[in-house]
C-alpha cells in the first residue's frame, strides 16, 4: 500500500519525479533486457505457470526465490499468438498464465488532484508504471457477476491485474467522466481519463 509520506495529498503535491524515486526498489538504474529482439528457434513447454494469485509454479511446484521471480518476470514477452513467454537469445519457454502476469501492489499519486496528477502502480515484481497513454488502465465487467476486474498495460502487452486494496484507493480517486455527463466514473492520470465504472444512479 501507499506511504502517505510519499503520496500527495490535499496539502501537498509531489513532482512525479520526485514520487518515482521515493517508491524505487531499484536504486541501480538496471535496465530490462531486450527481449523484442531475440529471436530464438528453439521453444519449449517445462510446465511454468503464473496463476491468479501472481505465484509462479514450475512443474506443480511454486517457486519461493523473490529474486528469481523478479529476474524471470523481467524476461517475459507476449508474442504475436497472444501466448507469453520466458525469452532468452538462445530459446523461449511457453508461460501458462491464469489471469496477468503481474499484480499491481501500491497505488501512488504525484501532482494536484485532477487532469494534472500521475497515478503510479508499483507491481508485485518491482515494476513501476505511470497510467497514461503507454500504459492504459481498463476495467472489464463480469457480465453475470458484474465483478469489475481493472488491469494496467505494464509493458508491450504484459498486464497487471489490480489487487483489491489497490482497485479501492483507485475508486475513491475517481470523479465523474466529463465527456459523458457524470454517466461513469474514472481518473486522471498523465492528462488521460480513464473509466473505471458506472456512476451510481
Amino acid at each position: 500500500m501507499a506511504e502517505r509520506d510519499v503520496k500527495s495529498n490535499e496539502n501537498t503535491a509531489i513532482s512525479l519525479d520526485e514520487l518515482l524515486k521515493a517508491i524505487s526498489t531499484d536504486k541501480t538504474g538496471r535496465k530490462l533486457p531486450p527481449v523484442h529482439s531475440w529471436n530464438p528457434e528453439r521453444c519449449t513447454d517445462i510446465e511454468m505457470e503464473i496463476r491468479a494469485d501472481g505465484s509462479w509454479w514450475h512443474e506443480g511446484g511454486r517457486i519461493n526465490r523473490e529474486k528469481l521471480v523478479r529476474l524471470f518476470s523481467t524476461i517475459l514477452r507476449r508474442d504475436d499468438d497472444g501466448k507469453i513467454y520466458l525469452v532468452t537469445p538462445v530459446e523461449k519457454v511457453i508461460v501458462h498464465v491464469e489471469d496477468a502476469p503481474f499484480i499491481a501492489v501500491r497505488l501512488d499519486r504525484a501532482g494536484e488532484t485532477g487532469p494534472n496528477q500521475s497515478l503510479a502502480f508499483t507491481t508485485n515484481v518491482g515494476d513501476i508504471a505511470v497510467a497514461g497513454p503507454d500504459h492504459v488502465l481498463r476495467v472489464e465487467t463480469d457480465a453475470e457477476t458484474l465483478e469489475p476486474a481493472p488491469y494496467l498495460n505494464v509493458r508491450a502487452g504484459l498486464e497487471a491485474k489490480l489487487s483489491r486494496p489497490v482497485f479501492y484507493e483507485l475508486v475513491q480517486l475517481a470523479v465523474p467522466n466529463p465527456e459523458n455527463g457524470g454517466k461513469t466514473l474514472g481518473v486522471w492520470s498523465q492528462g488521460q481519463f480513464f473509466d473505471i465504472g458506472p456512476a451510481e444512479s
